[in-house]
């Protein structure tokens, strides 16, 4: 017959004295608080595993753990053996968890991501995704366990994004954040990846198309330009970016070493050597492999000039103060604010290749692909773009930027439209004269 136990009091724990060795008192159903010689009380359960061995569990001291609190962690303890479970294993495997969650924060599996991801990225982009996530997400989400975020969580920030007007970082947050949690199941850190549900809480952020002049008005650009009375190496930065139509970073960090004048072609390398304190100085062609660009004959002169001025350094653009330093990212477009121009409502450097690429399209005379060749919209398909970016249709591409030098030149002494000026009702000749121009590589 079971021994009967008389359950404890409060009233007999606080009055339970230390003798000259440990001693027990029982509250019933394996529960009993251990009196040491120090005077220390413990609250121990003794059980039954679920294999038949004998366990000891520890719950804590009291009176921090009261009796009362004590009988629920019996309780539950009680609970968890009537399903199988061992109280103390399942102690050590929580805190495990617990710990585990500690160190698998938000912040620390992004880390993961983005040092894997960065592998197939070029490094200014991974720079660029870097920043975004120290500057907008691990302040507010950094050091909170993945396992903990819900989808309200990782809305928060941009949301915030979101009323600050900055939607297309917003949309690109959350791009990263369903990839990264995306990780963080397929580590075992969470169950289901709480970022799905993100998808259309937020704006998305519409893309914005710079500015450009209608062709009505390039007789005036043109007027400006020449008159420009600023610097002569940015005046001759702008009009070559308006001949070339190249991408602002392919022309402030062009080297020297890239141009061959004689045969009248630029070509940009998928990256740069760097450039010791200047910021992506390691851009080349945007796509990450070499694009040729075919000079126009007014092009080539533009370079003779800017060769007199500083064909003795690496840069072909250097800024005012440092010669090894490339013109700032901002100088084409404060060039057109002097000549008069806003550059968010009417053209900017950028506006030049929509303005190239419409009134090439409005030729009639280039097929569509050798215009994207020109623009340098490569195919992301390696193995088919690769030979042929470099050097299909490079001789109508020629007569391309050819056409354009001289559609520039002729209106000014007047507007006259693309189309106009490459289908004359008399003569057909200015094709021709273009092909003639440079001879077949």
């Amino acid at each position: 017959m079971a021994r009967l136990v008389t359950p404890l009091t409060d009233a007999k724990c606080e009055a339970a004295k230390a003798r000259e060795s440990d001693y027990t008192l029982f509250d019933g159903q394996g529960l009993h608080l251990l009196v040491k010689t120090n005077g220390k009380k413990v609250w121990r359960f003794k059980y039954s595993r679920p294999d038949g061995r004998a366990g000891l569990a520890t719950f804590g001291s009291y009176p921090a753990l009261s009796l009362k609190a004590a009988r629920n962690r019996r309780a539950e303890a009680r609970e968890l053996l009537a399903h199988g479970i061992d109280p103390i294993e399942n102690a050590r495997q929580s805190k495990l968890d617990a710990d585990r969650a500690r160190r698998n924060t938000f912040e620390a599996v992004a880390r993961d991501w983005h040092s894997v991801s960065a592998r197939k990225w070029k490094p200014d982009h991974a720079d660029t995704v870097l920043r975004r996530l120290e500057t907008h997400l691990f302040p507010r989400l950094g050091s909170s366990p993945v396992g903990e975020l819900k989808t309200r969580d990782l809305l928060e920030p941009l949301r915030e994004l979101e009323r600050r007007g900055i939607a297309e970082t917003a949309s690109r947050l959350h791009q990263y954040m369903n990839s990264i949690m995306r990780l963080a199941v397929q580590q075992g850190h969470i169950e289901s990846n709480p970022a799905i549900d993100l998808q259309g809480a937020i704006t998305t952020g519409k893309s914005t198309h710079r500015p450009a002049l209608p062709f009505e008005r390039i007789p005036e650009l043109l007027e400006r330009l020449d008159g420009y009375k600023g610097r002569l190496l940015t005046r001759i930065a702008v009009h070559f970016c308006l001949l070339s139509f190249v991408r602002s970073s392919e022309l402030r960090l062009a080297r020297w070493s890239e141009f061959d004048l004689d045969r009248a072609l630029w070509t940009i390398p998928g990256s740069r050597t760097p450039i010791a304190g200047v910021r992506y100085s390691t851009r080349g062609a945007k796509m990450g492999t070499p694009h040729i660009v075919p000079l126009s004959r007014q092009a080539v002169e533009l370079m003779a000039r800017a060769s007199e001025l500083t064909g003795s350094f690496e840069l072909v653009f250097p800024g005012d103060h440092s010669f090894w330093r490339p013109m700032s990212e901002n100088t084409v477009n404060a060039a057109l604010r002097r000549m008069g121009y806003d550059t968010k409502a009417e053209l900017c450097g950028h506006g030049f290749r929509a303005m190239a690429c419409s009134a090439l399209t409005e030729s009639g005379l280039w097929s569509k692909e050798s215009v994207e060749r020109q623009m340098a919209h490569e195919e992301r398909n390696r193995v088919r773009g690769a030979y042929i970016h470099l050097a299909k249709h490079l001789q109508e591409r020629r007569l391309m930027v050819q056409w354009w030098a001289d559609y520039l030149d002729s209106c000014r002494s007047g507007y006259l439209s693309p189309y106009d000026f490459s289908h004359p009702e008399q003569d057909s000749e200015n094709v021709s004269r273009i092909g003639q121009a440079f001879p077949a590589t």
